[in-house]
């Protein structure tokens, strides 16, 4: 056989993969659990899906074999009304990871630069390696973005500002006075982009909403997703909302068949059931409250979050702590890989699994 002679861009080969959270099945197969096992790793939704997204899914079983409608009009059609805008600005993704990469794609060559806070999603960093971007990092103050450094990191290679909110993994938002004095002072040439994939679970009144400025006419895209609030992570549906003209790019560069046809019934169906929505948020909000509560009293100091995770600073080195719980059935996020070795990234589940949780935490601790 032949040696192979092919020969990939070279800055691909530094690119390792996404270190996704522990599914319920490898703990139990590593580790061989016999009894319950609590994700609360992954910002999922513990109440599942919505009853009528999977009375949708049902009823459209039998039609798997057909590919699904390209456009996603329908859904398009229905996010553009939630939200007050048209429908041609809006792009459905394979989640919103999808959208994220398609804007990237678009709008930043080789050499040019992202922004991002550091640490943030990161996926941003993901795709933009593989486009050959090159990155401007900015800690965080105080966990949140620092919209005065940002500013002063923009230069002429600069294409994009990624900015998540609720942050990832903070929990902390954008308010309104700063970010628009940011807003002013950035040029019209950068693409803001608002990541809202918690963004249902805000209850801060002085956030900001990003299709407020979106519909001002400021060059920003808005990203949502259907994983989260609504419960459909295995489906992966996400979505994004930006100006006509950056949307027709993007949905002529996307795949026609991206958001497959159970994906695109069940997310209809679930932005219709605002029962399951305001049980989801209820549930959040009132898991978050009694975190606040209980973890203070074990020696844990979590921080103020308006998504559905807490980032919760252990005073030591978390890992210990992520090994215990996770040999009791109790998955939760580590967060070496964000800079955080002293914290662990809690999602908000089901009461019984939240007091679990303290529970074992009391007597580990």
């Amino acid at each position: 056989m032949k040696d192979s002679k092919l020969e990939v861009k070279p800055w691909l080969k530094e690119l390792s993969p996404y270190p996704p959270g522990k599914s319920l099945a490898e703990v139990r197969r590593e580790l061989g659990l016999k009894g319950p096992i609590y994700k609360l790793a992954s910002n999922e939704n513990p109440l599942g899906p919505s009853p009528m997204a999977l009375t949708a899914i049902r009823e459209r079983l039998s039609e798997i074999h057909r590919y699904p409608e390209a456009s996603g009009r329908d859904l398009s059609e229905a996010l553009a009304k939630r939200f007050g805008v048209k429908p041609e600005m809006v792009v459905l993704g394979n989640g919103s990871n999808e959208v994220i990469d398609l804007l990237i794609r678009a709008l930043v060559s080789p050499g040019e630069e992202i922004i991002l806070s550091a640490p943030t999603f990161l996926m941003y960093e993901k795709f933009g390696a593989a486009a050959g971007a090159k990155f401007s990092r900015i800690p965080l103050k105080e966990f949140k973005h620092d919209l005065s450094a940002i500013l002063e990191a923009v230069n002429e290679r600069t294409r994009i500002i990624f900015l998540d909110h609720p942050h990832n993994p903070t929990g902390s938002v954008l308010e309104r006075e700063p970010f628009e004095d940011f807003l002013a002072k950035l040029p019209s040439s950068i693409l803001v982009v608002i990541d809202e994939a918690y963004g249902e679970f805000v209850r801060d009144e002085k956030a900001i909403s990003g299709i407020e400025y979106l519909k001002k006419g400021y060059p920003v895209a808005v990203l949502r997703t259907f994983s989260k609030a609504y419960g459909l992570a295995g489906l992966r549906v996400g979505y994004g909302l930006m100006s006509e003209t950056l949307s027709r790019i993007l949905n002529a560069m996307r795949q026609p068949f991206n958001v497959n046809i159970l994906a695109q019934v069940a997310a209809l169906a679930a932005l219709e059931d605002e029962e399951h929505l305001e049980k989801t948020l209820k549930l959040t909000w009132e898991g978050l409250d009694y975190f606040y509560q209980e973890l203070p009293r074990l020696g844990l100091r979590p921080l103020p979050s308006q998504a559905n995770f807490l980032l919760v600073d252990c005073q030591r080195s978390a890992r210990p702590i992520y090994e215990v719980l996770l040999r009791r059935g109790i998955i939760v996020r580590p967060m070496e890989a964000y800079g955080f070795p002293n914290y662990l990234r809690i999602s908000i589940g089901l009461p019984h699994e939240n007091e679990a949780l303290v529970a074992a935490l009391e007597d580990i601790l």
